[in-house]
């Protein structure tokens, strides 16, 4: 375990080469409720900013948990290796359906993948970099219930057993490039440090 940097991280990224057409993709990885989203919006401003595409916006509702992949594969992914923007309708978990406008995912230098499955095996031959964040069960539970609400909850069970199954056939972890403690118990500053596991 070790306190590294943000943007020792931006450096290394950038150092790398591109495999998606001219687009370092980076996935960032791992169960609900390890804190993804936040290492990601975090790298992201490191990085300057590049756009992040979260997986959850592009489900179809809780049935759609790894068969998604389709959408954004030919809606942002494709374009992309071709030098050209994406383009993908959000959806809303409130209304359960896509909204009408689309989103626009420019041609950048960087474009990060934020969410479980997101650094899956058939895309770590483009990726630059994956990360995956991890972080004890009860507090990936609490947290995620803590973030959208007790409504999620008979949800969750399937949701989590799907996660671990789709982890363990995939062996994400063992393949990432650097796994993320999510809940260290070390003092560090959260916004421009992050605390790295050993090496998978």
């Amino acid at each position: 375990m070790r306190i590294e940097t943000y943007v020792g991280l931006a450096a290394e990224i950038l150092a790398r080469p591109a495999r998606l057409g001219g687009t370092r993709l980076v996935a960032v990885d791992g169960p609900s409720g390890a804190g993804k989203t936040d290492f990601a919006r975090r790298l992201a401003r490191a990085l300057g900013d590049p756009p992040i595409v979260h997986t959850d916006d592009l489900l179809d509702g809780w049935d759609d948990q790894f068969t998604f992949w389709t959408r954004l594969d030919e809606l942002v992914l494709a374009p992309l290796r071709r030098g050209r923007p994406g383009r993908y309708r959000r959806y809303s978990w409130v209304r359960q359906e896509f909204l009408q406008r689309r989103i626009e995912v420019p041609v950048t230098p960087v474009l990060i993948v934020e969410g479980v499955s997101a650094a899956r095996a058939t895309i770590r031959r483009e990726l630059t970099l994956a990360a995956y964040v991890t972080a004890p069960a009860d507090l990936r539970l609490a947290r995620t219930v803590a973030r959208d609400g007790e409504s999620v909850r008979p949800h969750l069970d399937a949701w989590r057993r799907a996660e671990d199954l789709h982890f363990a056939a995939d062996a994400t972890a063992d393949q990432a490039d650097l796994l993320i403690d999510g809940a260290p118990g070390v003092v560090y500053d959260q916004e421009t440090e992050y605390v790295r596991l050993d090496e998978p």
